[in-house]
């Protein structure tokens, strides 16, 4: 497939998706902005919602619960976050009910609170705090019914600790390994952060948020075939496609191999202090870039720069080369 002319009509999977390279360089940084204003792209444009509902949302949360059924521990949460669970659910579901009205429902009438999720059938009453009221902790109950994996994080000592989470979309990561541990030791393997200051500054940034604040930022790698689960835990499902995709024709690169881009949202609960952080993960493979030439052109820059310990540790070693080549090929690029 080569790029698209410019009559060409996108679907909307590429006119909302989250394209995260604003220049040619790329480099670990905070990138923090607010969250909830529109981010225009080459394509369309994202980011109007923290919490985001689109067209692939039955499927996401069918994988999902496909994920917590054969592995029950990517949900986890300390006893001590019990009611950083009950404030984490309360405010999805409202900014969910602000968002998309039409979709999802809460009230509340003295101590009784209703949900109601019509894309999913589901009506649920129950009472703040009382765990016998929900069919299942509160972070897993609202966790089915979002696209984004969600962590907590719980400040105490001067630190961040990520304590609880519903993560089914991990990067290459685990929550059951890293559940406990403090915001600076779930970051130790990245590359370059800690001596160029920057999870240091990060910390401090979030540490610093006020109740009822939002901040955005986003992350990417590259995954093969649109998978969302790619957990440390599932690494013998997915970690040899890698290698057989570089190994194999180049025809299959461009439909294969996609851009994974992470939205990560920052907010800080009110009712426990707590930080929420939300992660929506997107996925394009690159003969849909390709129709966007600014972007194949920019993602041909950005993997062709990238230093080879920073491709490393996003596990793109074998895959930045087939794209590379591929975009030269078929992408429409011209180096």
């Amino acid at each position: 497939m080569t790029a698209a002319t410019e009559s060409t009509v996108l679907p909307e999977r590429i006119t909302r998706f989250p394209f995260p390279f604003p220049r040619d360089v790329y480099r670990y940084s905070t990138n923090v902005e607010p969250a909830g204003t529109r981010t225009e792209t080459a394509a369309g444009g994202w980011g109007e919602h923290p919490v985001d509902i689109d067209g692939f949302y039955v499927d996401e949360l069918a994988d999902r619960a496909r994920v917590l059924a054969a592995d029950p521990d990517r949900f986890q949460a300390l006893p001590h976050m019990d009611i950083a669970q009950w404030d984490a659910m309360v405010t999805l579901m409202r900014m969910l009910a602000e968002a998309y009205p039409r979709t999802f429902a809460l009230d509340r009438d003295g101590d009784v609170w209703r949900w109601s999720n019509v894309a999913l059938d589901l009506e649920q009453a129950f009472a703040y705090g009382q765990a016998a009221t929900l069919p299942e902790p509160p972070l897993l109950y609202i966790g089915r019914q979002i696209q984004e994996d969600v962590v907590l994080l719980d400040q105490r000592d001067g630190a961040l600790w990520g304590d609880a989470g519903l993560v089914t979309s991990a990067a290459d990561w685990s929550l059951r390994f890293d559940v406990g541990m403090s915001f600076l030791q779930i970051h130790g393997p990245v590359p370059r952060i800690h001596t160029e200051g920057v999870i240091g500054r990060a910390q401090s940034f979030l540490l610093g948020l006020q109740a009822g604040q939002r901040y955005r930022r986003t992350n990417w790698t590259l995954t093969v075939d649109r998978r969302l689960d790619t957990a440390t835990e599932t690494y013998p499902e997915w970690g040899r496609d890698r290698r057989l995709l570089a190994e194999g024709p180049l025809d299959d690169v461009g439909h294969r191999l996609h851009l994974r881009v992470e939205v990560q949202h920052l907010i800080r609960l009110g009712a426990s202090g707590a930080l929420m952080f939300l992660i929506r993960t997107y996925l394009l493979p690159f003969d849909e870039i390709a129709l966007v030439p600014e972007w194949a052109d920019r993602l041909y820059r950005v993997l062709e720069e990238l230093p080879e310990d920073m491709a490393d540790y996003k596990g793109i070693t074998r895959t930045r080369e087939p794209g590379l080549k591929w975009l030269r090929e078929y992408g429409g690029v011209c180096p």
